[in-house]
């Protein structure tokens, strides 16, 4: 029973464990995996408000130049002139030749600069573009397209010769300057006339972001390893301490308070378990009933307290005279039950005698005991434990009768 009752809790205790581990690594892995997400969103809403600034930038200056019809530079070496543009050069009457950037050209010259300074990257679009180099790609073609059916930008992350960009790009509507250009085309004012491509360098972020992702996840580990650790040994403490009070709580159940032997519930629970035992294998069984003798006068004369020391000294006699596997029990006040499994009818009454001879000659806080003991055996026409008790009380009764300090039994005709 103690070993199934053992396997049970530790079923419960190991559940109990796997459980709260569970929950732990869950709401963990939730924590840490929700501020992975958080700082990844953070640092995505940062390139767009790096991406969308320098949209509005380039846009602003493609205005300011549209604004005044474009910007005239003078044509020196290395210079050229926009082959897309109708007369874009002009000449002074001081020899010089002066040559036109348009919007379009400016935002490529632009791009250029930045890009030797390793800042960033413009790419100004179309599905129809004049100019063959500004053929949209297919970044660029998907999110032409998707302004169209009304999107307002467009962007994503592209790994270009092992280097992470962080690409965006919006659409560019068509204004009154747009069509000194592009009339011919068929645009008409508000319509998308193409797209500005941003384009910058975020592999140092992305490696620092991946080193950071490495040290949460180490962090989470550890203090995952941490709290199960500190979990499981407070965990295993309580489970202790748990057991002990278990353990406590059962020794009490079945014990008596006073002479530390079996309390009068648990005795007849393993006295009914032998008297099955017996009846069912047709074995011999055993029952002593055990009285001492003028115990209330001894209360009287000496006080409670002397009682109890009586009892329990009493006990320890009658638990050292029988086998480990007889069955000793309080039955009630200065009564005691013993049952002896296996044991006939003769060899009830020889231990009977011998414990009576040894309280007898024991004396007990200085005090001269004797009990009465009452005897029976299991018969074949014996129903239930209650004949046999009954058949031992009559005699312990028969014993006091006939002046005490002895051991009678009831003869069964």
């Amino acid at each position: 029973m103690k070993a199934k009752t053992s396997s049970q809790e530790s079923t419960i205790y190991r559940s109990f464990i796997i459980s709260i581990s569970l929950v732990i690594i869950f709401c963990l892995s939730g924590i840490f995996l929700f501020q992975a997400v958080k700082t990844r969103q953070l640092i995505l809403n940062e390139y767009l408000i790096q991406a969308r600034s320098l949209f509005n930038t380039i846009v602003l200056t493609r205005k300011w130049n549209a604004h005044y019809g474009g910007v005239y530079v003078e044509k020196k070496e290395g210079v050229a002139s926009n082959p897309y543009l109708e007369n874009p050069d002009i000449h002074t009457i001081d020899g010089k030749t002066y040559t036109k950037k348009n919007p379009a050209l400016m935002t490529r010259e632009i791009s250029e600069y930045a890009e030797k300074e390793g800042l960033f990257k413009f790419h100004i679009t179309s599905l129809q573009p004049l100019n063959p180099n500004n053929k949209p790609d297919e970044f660029e073609h998907e999110a032409l397209r998707s302004f169209e059916r009304g999107d307002k930008e467009k962007f994503q992350t592209s790994e270009v010769n092992k280097k992470t960009y962080f690409r965006y790009m919006a659409p560019l509507h068509v204004s009154g300057e747009c069509l000194q250009c592009h009339e011919k085309q068929g645009y008409k004012i508000g319509d998308v006339r193409g797209g500005i491509s941003v384009s910058f360098d975020i592999e140092n972020i992305v490696n620092k972001l991946k080193s950071n992702y490495n040290f949460i996840i180490l962090f989470s580990i550890s203090m995952l390893f941490s709290i199960l650790g500190l979990v499981y040994f407070f965990t295993g403490k309580l489970i202790n301490q748990i057991s002990k009070a278990r353990q406590l709580i059962e020794k009490m159940a079945v014990t008596d308070g006073l002479t530390g032997i079996y309390n009068r519930r648990h005795l007849m629970i393993r006295f009914l378990e032998e008297f099955k035992r017996a009846k069912r294998l047709v074995r011999e069984l055993g029952c002593i009933m055990i009285d001492i003798d003028h115990f209330k006068n001894i209360n009287d004369q000496y006080g409670h307290l002397t009682g109890d020391e009586i009892l329990k000294k009493v006990a320890v006699i009658l638990g050292n005279a029988i086998r480990i596997y007889d069955i000793l029990g309080r039955f009630g006040g200065e009564e005691f039950l013993i049952v002896l499994p296996d044991t006939d009818f003769e060899n009830t009454r020889s231990l009977a005698e011998r414990i009576r001879l040894n309280i007898r000659e024991n004396a007990i806080e200085n005090i001269n005991l004797t009990i009465s003991l009452g005897i029976s055996s299991l018969r074949v026409e014996d129903e239930s434990i209650d004949a046999m008790v009954k058949r031992a009380d009559e005699g312990l009764y028969k014993a006091k009768y006939q002046g005490r300090d002895r051991v009678e039994w009831i003869d069964v005709q």
